[in-house]
């Protein structure tokens, strides 16, 4: 049986869908288990049953304002180089409001419903597909998932939402009277799930570089999103770790897939012209490799 797992990334996840759409149309690969996490929640559902150019047209089109109805950050660019700080007047508007984070997202809920429709939904449950979101219960403290099989529409759109959602630059999703957040704050690259459900094959997109570099922090607002990068990098290591040794120990073989190349520095930041690039290099990626090359059989 096998499985595509994407972990989170914001906007590297045009990365992943161009890579996903070479493996889908090119290699012609089949799913029966798909799962992602934050960004890749947002791939998996349409990707499930061949959706490959109505991702491609939403995530190389994407600005910021599809996504925050009140953006946190000011971005700034010069010389195509990007540079944030924080949305003053965006912040204190939601504090005098009595909302619970920096920004809102409510604008990438509409995104959602109007990229996944209802009729998408009906095709993705007629597959009889597990297509599995991740999300963060910051109430009960536990990470849960949540499989298309077991949601109506209008709630496996919100759980979509809720695994992209980073708090707190994002909104926090309240439901069933528990709040939730980013699925990839408890479980970024869920290759442990996928093997829970059975799969014997696993194809893993991971929207991390280990070359990465960064700038000096200059504001609290860099300062909050790199705590929050290095938090979510170390989340990685631990979920990479533990789908290694799994698949040493049930015989499972895992793909592994990374940019070649460090995309962004921040994620936050939606550029429509940077994505379409990714997208397409994601593509290459793809074509580049040779399969055999990346499989890593565990006897």
């Amino acid at each position: 049986m096998r499985a595509l797992v994407i972990s989170g990334g914001g906007s590297k996840g045009a990365f992943a869908g161009g890579l996903a759409e070479y493996l889908l149309t090119v290699q012609k690969r089949e799913y029966e288990i798909l799962i992602g996490s934050s960004t890749g929640s947002l791939l998996v559902p349409l990707l499930s049953i061949g959706e490959t150019q109505k991702l491609k047209k939403v995530f190389t089109s994407v600005t910021q304002s599809d996504i925050f109805n009140i953006c946190p950050f000011i971005i700034t660019e010069k010389n195509g180089v990007f540079k944030t700080k924080i949305n003053h007047f965006g912040v204190l508007k939601t504090m005098l409001k009595g909302k619970k984070t920096f920004g809102e997202s409510k604008n990438l809920r509409d995104l959602i419903g109007r990229t996944m429709t209802a009729a998408d939904y009906s095709k993705i449950q007629q597959s009889g597909k597990d297509v599995i979101v991740t999300v963060s219960n910051l109430s009960s403290m536990q990470v849960e998932y949540k499989n298309v099989r077991d949601c109506n529409y209008d709630d496996y759109c919100d759980w979509v939402w809720a695994s992209t959602s980073m708090v707190p630059f994002m909104s926090l999703v309240n439901k069933n009277n528990f709040d939730y957040a980013d699925g990839g704050m408890g479980d970024l690259v869920p290759i442990y799930q996928a093997i829970l459900k059975g799969a014997t094959e696993i194809d893993i997109i991971i929207l991390k570089n280990d070359t990465q570099t960064k700038a000096p922090i200059k504001n609290a607002f860099v300062l909050t999103s790199r705590v929050f990068e290095f938090m979510l990098n170390q989340i990685a290591t631990d979920d990479l770790i533990l789908g290694k040794i799994e698949g040493l120990h049930r015989s499972i073989v895992l793909n592994f897939y990374y940019p070649p190349e460090q995309l962004t520095t921040n994620s936050l930041i939606f550029n429509p012209e940077k994505m379409k690039a990714w997208w397409e290099l994601g593509f290459h990626v793809g074509e580049q490799r040779n399969p055999k090359s990346q499989v890593l059989n565990l006897p």
